[in-house]
């Protein structure tokens, strides 16, 4: 049976620690912090288990022959790698493309670990074995992953076992033979108030002396011992969606987890005390490329909406046939096509990678060093677009129900092209988008997500086809030598 809503809402009434503003959250269900954010979440499954649209979102379990997310498909070929992102598209044109670490995130890094099985199998059977079968228990019952790849920034001249606390980032503190015990914090949990488990791993190099610290491991989020503290609920203080309509809705929630002594059985350990393999599971797998592959198609879908709202700012404002607005626009439509194409473009020039399709990494490289210009280009053309018309807007839906605000309304909120409600309606969804503390947080989000620009960079740098490249120089250098002794050519020839 297809995973619904009401199976994923129930699911996560498990006792879960979590903290905000000081308290304990009884049920993240039903909190006015994250009530909202959690329904999103169970849209996404309503979504695709809709009879119309199962064939589109689903494929059969290889296991069990019942219908799973496309999240979670090993494509084959080049059709199958399509397949699956026209269902991610449709699941992040649900949001705008505004929750990042949607289901369909973590999904794919776990998709990764399994098509570089053999990675992990030629450095560790026994990790191998339970990256496989977790990889299809995820996959069968449908899960809700997050995961938790930083540490908690403190000196960052020293590495985590250099730090005063030697528990500061999450570390293997004991084992036995039913598993390990981990003790520490990581962040960023990412849309973990509203996930089963998290995964539990790092991105960041180690030094000598960090193998504690070299692992990989999953653990449900109502693990005894796992506290999840989240950052301000953007949620909580949306006053409405006509006010706040990303805010209200799409706050997938960040936050730290502390691991106070958590034990982690074997089966889900899939890196031990490895730091070799804790760099290898990302790269020489194609995990890395998989998991980041989902990141551009979400960003794509997130800045078509924000195209679209800056041309509706554009024609509200009565200035779209301005020489300079067009030339605005037609610059972020170039760049925003840019993005689709790379999408298109990894995919077409896709690589077989030990029977299965991936994108092409090196593209995915691209896509990454120009999305992290593109998002702040397109939140500054949309202020400028829109100027003070972003901040003069009434302070809330209430002002319309007043008799002296309303009128007040109806002459300043004014517009060629639609209604004052019209108007408020489109400039508070831009607020929302680009300059609330839920719009900054985006901004921040998308620039930083993929690591700092000299990780961005360093990555297509490590992965362009410098050999193809240098190649073509020598071909021509190899077409011509120096001229033989005494010989005379014209300056023409």
């Amino acid at each position: 049976m297809v995973k619904d809503s009401k199976r994923h809402i129930d699911s996560l009434k498990d006792g879960r620690t979590i903290f905000i503003d000081g308290r304990r959250v009884a049920d993240v269900t039903t909190d006015p912090a994250f009530a909202h954010a959690v329904a999103t979440a169970g849209n996404f499954y309503d979504f695709q288990a809709a009879p119309q649209n199962i064939d589109a979102m689903t494929f059969t379990s290889p296991k069990t022959g019942d219908q799973v997310s496309r999240a979670w498909q090993l494509p084959r070929n080049h059709r199958e790698l399509v397949e699956r992102r026209e269902a991610l598209v449709k699941w992040s044109r649900m949001t705008c493309g505004m929750v990042g670490r949607s289901p369909d995130h973590v999904a794919s890094t776990m998709a990764g670990f399994r098509m570089g099985l053999h990675v992990f199998h030629e450095n560790n059977p026994a990790r191998a074995r339970a990256v496989e079968s977790y990889y299809e228990y995820a996959r069968d019952n449908d899960l809700y992953l997050s995961y938790v790849i930083i540490n908690p920034q403190s000196d960052k001249a020293k590495s985590a076992s250099g730090q005063p606390d030697p528990h500061l980032v999450a570390s293997v503190v004991d084992e036995d033979s039913t598993g390990i015990t981990i003790r520490g914090a990581k962040m960023l949990a990412t849309s973990g108030i509203m996930a089963n488990e998290v995964l539990v791993s790092g991105f960041q190099a180690l030094q000598a002396g960090d193998e504690a610290y070299a692992f990989t491991a999953a653990v449900p989020i109502g693990a005894k011992g796992l506290t999840l503290m989240s950052r301000r609920s953007y949620e909580q203080n949306a006053t409405s969606t006509f006010d706040y309509p990303l805010s209200a809705q799409f706050d997938e929630n960040d936050a730290v987890i502390y691991f106070d002594d958590v034990k982690i059985p074997w089966d889900r350990v899939f890196v031990y005390k490895d730091m070799k393999m804790a760099q290898a599971q990302w790269h020489d797998t194609r995990t890395h490329v998989f998991q980041n592959y989902q990141c551009m198609i979400r960003l794509m879908v997130k800045l078509q909406f924000l195209l679209g709202l800056a041309r509706k700012i554009a024609e509200i404002n009565n200035i779209i046939n301005y020489p300079q607005v067009r030339e605005t626009l037609g610059l972020l439509a170039a760049k925003v096509n840019n993005i689709e194409a790379l999408v298109i473009a990894m995919e077409a020039s896709g690589e077989n990678y030990h029977g299965y399709y991936v994108p092409n990494r090196s593209i995915l490289c691209t896509a990454q060093v120009i999305a992290q210009n593109t998002y702040p280009e397109v939140v500054e053309a949309i202020r400028t677009l829109a100027g003070g018309g972003l901040i003069m807007v009434p302070s809330s839906y209430a002002d319309f129900d007043t008799p002296e605000t309303n009128a007040i309304i109806q002459k300043t909120q004014r517009s060629v092209s639609t209604t004052s409600e019209g108007r408020v309606k489109l400039m508070k969804l831009a607020w929302d988008a680009v300059g609330s503390e839920f719009g900054s947080r985006h901004l921040q989000y998308e620039m930083f997500y993929s690591g700092p620009t000299f990780v961005t960079r360093g990555n297509s740098f490590r992965f362009f086809d410098w050999d193809g490249v240098k190649g073509f120089v020598d071909e021509f250098m190899n077409s011509y030598d120096l001229p033989s002794a005494g010989s005379s050519r014209s300056a023409a020839e």
